[in-house]
């Protein structure tokens, strides 16, 4: 039986109706799925429900603005995120970017150059997945999810992020510090105990789906690697 690719869902956060109404509909013209939300008090929840590919997030928005979404969002996944504005402001450019976001939209702007950034940063996405380790351990990260002999694991972002960071240098050593770098993306400040809670439940997710198997080593003083057979 053939089978389709399941189209990519875009999620428009924007409070101007005609304007997500157009952005929305060069989208599906574009071989894309798409829901709006023009609230930013809902678009979180919204996010979480709708489980969207990439979203257009509009800085200015009724009940909650842009870079607070952005910042909460990058709390808990690693979704692409398009900021669209009316603010030129470096300043505000520079804070929306740090802030995790993928790429920025100054309005008025063209459907169609929404379109091509989507496409673009995508396929970069994409292109950043590690879609396997070995024969043992796959990670796909265009759908976010692992697999460690043939057992799907059910990681939280965080712990997802950890396990990639450790397999795409299978055997190097990352530091608690390196591997802090790239566990939490809006930089918040935590202990380098962190990453030994989040290596504990990582290991047992793991031995859960392979029982006696832990690949992840301690090295003493140093910090962690991964050593997949």
């Amino acid at each position: 039986m053939e089978t389709t690719t399941p189209l990519a869902r875009i999620l428009i956060v924007e409070d101007e109706p005609k304007l997500a109404a157009l952005v929305g509909d060069y989208l599906r013209a574009g071989g894309y799925e798409s829901e709006w939300v023009s609230d930013g008090r809902e678009a979180i929840a919204k996010i979480k429900t709708y489980a969207p590919d990439l979203v257009l997030l509009d800085l200015m928005l009724p009940g909650r603005d842009g870079l607070d979404i952005c910042r909460e969002l990058r709390s808990f996944s690693d979704i692409p995120i398009i900021m669209l504005t009316a603010r030129v402001e470096e300043i505000d450019r520079l804070l929306g970017l740090e802030l995790g976001a993928d790429d920025y939209i100054c309005k008025p702007f063209s459907p169609r150059e929404v379109v091509a950034r989507v496409k673009a940063i995508l396929r970069r996405a994409r292109s950043n997945a590690i879609d396997t380790v070995n024969a043992s351990l796959r990670i796909d990260e265009a759908t976010h999810n692992a697999v460690f002999h043939g057992i799907s694991l059910e990681l939280t972002p965080v712990e997802f992020r950890l396990l990639k960071t450790l397999a795409a240098n299978p055997g190097r050593v990352f530091s608690r510090d390196r591997l802090l770098d790239n566990l939490y993306l809006d930089h918040r400040v935590v202990t380098d105990r962190t990453v030994d809670s989040h290596i504990k439940n990582l290991r047992r997710k793991l031995e859960q789906a392979s029982p006696g198997q832990d690949p992840i080593r301690s090295i003493y003083g140093v910090g962690y690697k991964l050593e997949i057979e």
